[in-house]
């Protein structure tokens, strides 16, 4: 397969995926070919533009999507709060 792969710049480094997601993720090959490229991207942070999830943020999508419901008069029992 000569002209394709990192050693000519064009095309996916299989190898070097399968090792990020196989040792360095340590999924199961299953779990590896069943990932979206974008989820694989994700799980290995190369996303541009995006930043590692802050407790700020985790508490700020907790209220907006809560485990449950509160009930009329009852306080949302969020488990992020410190």
């Amino acid at each position: 397969m000569s002209g394709f792969g990192p050693e000519t710049g064009t095309g996916i480094d299989w190898a070097g995926l399968m090792r990020a997601g196989l040792r360095g993720l340590r999924l199961h090959p299953d779990q590896f070919w069943s990932l979206t490229p974008a989820e694989l991207a994700l799980m290995l942070g190369v996303e541009e533009g995006m930043s590692g999830m802050t407790r700020s943020r985790l508490a700020a999508l907790s209220q907006k999507f809560p485990d449950r419901v509160a009930a009329s008069g009852e306080q949302n029992t969020s488990r992020t709060e410190v």
